[in-house]
């Protein structure tokens, strides 16, 4: 006799991970994904041999135990325990990233440890009333530190001023939001940061759920997209998909943007609006394969300055030790917004504008480019803009009246986090959904209130 029937909308890794725990209780689970392939922006593909992520991605050892113990037990020896070397340019020095403070003081400008040392003699207050993402990390960091690296950042990656971000995206992208935490991360990590990275990409995180819930039971659908979803007094009962398909549900999770999800429910005009108000920052993803070993020695390359377009430039092989002689791959992330000319640009003419930063910025690519590849992530980032709560709020108390449907993960809850975060946010959903199909909404309410204490760690 089939189990009570939930559909999964989304196949990243927060779905998948519900998909995996709520199959292995019975349930007769269905994960609806509109791309050809599992993952979401946490899958991996081939190119030219190499495997390759959609940007830079780790999974940090602050993920749960629960959740390392089972990825762990997926991929067994394949999920590898590797040193964070990264490093960022600042003022056409490089410093190392995590940062390490001999490395620190040895490396960095004199202005810039002057000025630090300056601001912490004399703190910033937050001025009252007034609290943006400018204001809480001027007041926690100082204004060094803040003009010479978080703010032409914040500049690159939201595409908006610092003082017209929420106060919410400093506490939530920032992990050491005060100096003395700094300190403390700088003290901690003496004998060097690690992460753990998947051999073979870390897509084959995804991979490895998306095999337990099919061997659990799940189905999975890959090129299906969410047409609609069916609300019969006051509950949803159905999904209509692509393909005429359409799946009935005694309870849906959506991992799918939280604009997406509130039209296919025809909601009233508020509602919309409100949905229309939510705003993102799209990311062109520019791959270079180079013939030669390596490129550098260093995971990843941060570039907070204004002049150079790209915030972040990884070598996925130094990650996963990818046994490829003769060439590298090369990832550069460009946010962007999908009006603007990069949009748009060829993949030669983005590849050129890439190569000639990284040769001022002292970068020079000297190897032969054998391959030019892009992808492009229309909702990259959230963008918490001064009044997006409110905009949330609308949706969050409208969908909250739909009995049998709960929002989750990066996309589900407009939220900036880490694979580990949204891996949680799957496993307390499928406890919260009793046997019987009802859903323990005060304990989903409880552990909203945990997710809104994530930090993205860097």
């Amino acid at each position: 006799m089939p189990g009570v029937p939930v559909v999964i909308l989304g196949a990243g890794p927060a779905g998948l991970g519900a998909a995996w725990q709520l199959a292995r209780r019975g349930f007769n689970v269905t994960v609806l994904e509109r791309a050809s392939a599992p993952g979401g922006n946490a899958g991996s593909f081939e190119i030219e041999g190499l495997m390759a992520d959609y940007g830079s991605h780790r999974l940090h050892p602050a993920c749960p135990p629960e959740i390392l113990d089972d990825v762990r037990g997926m991929l067994g020896p394949d999920l590898l325990d590797r040193p964070r070397h990264g490093r960022i340019r600042l003022h056409g020095r490089w410093l190392h990233f995590p940062l390490k403070p001999a490395n620190l003081v040895r490396n960095a400008p004199p202005r810039f440890l002057l000025g630090v040392l300056r601001d912490n003699a004399w703190k910033a207050k937050t001025a009252m009333g007034g609290e943006s993402f400018r204001t809480v990390l001027e007041a926690g960091l100082g204004k060094t530190i803040c003009r010479d690296f978080y703010f032409p950042y914040a500049r690159k990656i939201w595409g908006v001023e610092p003082e017209e971000l929420h106060a919410e995206q400093a506490r939530r992208r920032v992990s050491a939001g005060s100096a003395g935490k700094m300190v403390r991360k700088l003290l901690r990590r003496t004998g060097g940061a690690r992460f753990y990275y998947p051999r073979g990409g870390f897509g084959r995180i995804s991979d490895a759920y998306l095999d337990a819930a099919r061997q659990a039971g799940a189905r999975v659908l890959c090129n299906t997209s969410v047409g609609g979803v069916e609300v019969a007094s006051g509950r949803v009962i159905a999904v209509r998909a692509s393909g005429g398909q359409r799946f009935e549900a005694r309870h849906i999770l959506s991992t799918i943007p939280l604009p997406t999800l509130i039209r296919s429910l025809d909601p009233p005009g508020p509602v919309l609006k409100a949905a229309n108000a939510l705003d993102y920052r799209a990311m062109i993803l520019i791959y270079l394969v180079l013939e030669t070993d390596r490129f550098t020695e260093f995971d990843a390359h941060y570039f907070p300055e204004a002049w150079i377009p790209i915030t972040r430039l990884s070598e996925p092989k130094n990650y996963g030790l990818q046994e490829a002689p003769g060439a590298t791959v090369l990832c550069a992330e460009l946010p962007c917004s999908t009006s603007d000319a990069f949009w748009c640009a060829s993949d030669d003419l983005l590849a050129g504008m890439i190569l000639g930063a990284l040769g001022q910025a002292g970068l020079p690519v000297l190897a032969p480019v054998r391959k030019v590849l892009t992808r492009r992530l229309e909702q990259a980032y959230p963008i918490y803009r001064s009044g997006y709560a409110e905009h949330f709020d609308t949706l969050d108390r409208w969908l909250g009246g739909l009995e049998g449907l709960t929002t989750l993960g990066r996309q589900g809850l407009f939220a900036h986090d880490n694979t580990h975060h949204t891996l949680a946010m799957a496993y307390a959903a499928s406890r919260c959904l009793r046997d019987d199909g009802s859903f323990d909404r005060r304990r989903w309410a409880a552990h909203r209130k945990e997710f809104q204490q994530h930090v993205v760690e860097d």
